[in-house]
């Protein structure tokens, strides 16, 4: 393994500076890593992007863009991914895997994705249908603006089901936090299935209400069936948000990332 980078995508509608703990603590470890800012993503004062929001291929090749960047410097890349990122990191790692570019003559490259509690859509899936079938009150409320970007109207609710290992005033006061996000990302097709192409991880949260431990499972379980092999499995008790919950736990399973083969 040579120099290496761990780019962390965000779900729907967090910031990077929601990262910034887990960010910190990592690079004192001594590893290079960044959160990034989809463009799914709406801005940090709340409102939403300029122009038609963008969709899961518009996020994929934001991050492509960036893999590309650490593997022309020749550094290897870990992708670690939270709820929605799950769905345009697959698709990004699209030619960027470290095996795709040894065979173009090119160092570095995309080595593992690391999924936490993660939407992984099948190829031709949409990642909004992976939860379409859960019951109506088990699904976060959210409501599609007139400009196609999706807020929560009920915060208390977001709040309830996404930060549930929190008191309700500091779950509340996490939920105020969230900003806009595209619900185009949300209805856009999987068109190409980078787990296939390298090693997979998976942060199994037990507690889960947004992803509940059933999904979770029924995406490993897809990962497994469609490469033929098992994904290195970590499970702990926490809510959607363990970055938040279980901050220290977060730290060292990434850490650890870093020293798997």
């Amino acid at each position: 393994m040579g120099a290496l980078s761990i780019l962390i995508i965000p779900g729907a509608s967090a910031l990077p500076k929601h990262w910034q703990p887990v960010v910190d603590a990592v690079a004192k470890r001594g590893v290079d890593i960044q959160a990034l800012h989809l463009p799914s993503v709406g801005l940090e004062d709340g409102a939403a992007r300029p122009g038609p929001p963008p969709t899961l291929q518009d996020d994929a090749a934001f991050i492509a863009k960036h893999i590309a960047i650490l593997a022309d410097a020749g550094r290897d890349v870990i992708l670690v991914t939270h709820s929605y990122g799950g769905a345009p990191a697959s698709e990004a790692v699209k030619g960027l895997s470290k095996t795709s570019r040894q065979e173009q003559g090119l160092d570095g490259g995309v080595i593992r994705i690391a999924y936490m509690t993660s939407l992984v859509p099948a190829l031709g899936q949409a990642p909004g249908g992976i939860l379409a079938d859960l019951p109506a009150e088990n699904q976060i409320p959210m409501t599609v603006d007139e400009n196609g970007w999706i807020y929560y109207p009920d915060l208390t609710k977001m709040a309830e089901r996404s930060f549930n290992k929190f008191p309700p005033e500091e779950g509340l006061s996490w939920a105020n936090k969230l900003v806009k996000h595209s619900a185009a990302s949300f209805a856009s097709p999987l068109t190409y299935a980078g787990y296939k192409d390298v090693p997979v991880s998976y942060l199994f949260c037990e507690d889960d209400l947004v992803i509940p431990p059933s999904v979770q499972q029924s995406g490993i379980d897809m990962i497994e069936r469609e490469t033929g092999k098992k994904a290195n499995v970590t499970r702990i008790d926490s809510d959607h948000v363990p970055s938040l919950s279980c901050l220290e736990l977060v730290i060292d399973w990434i850490v650890k990332l870093t020293e798997t083969k």
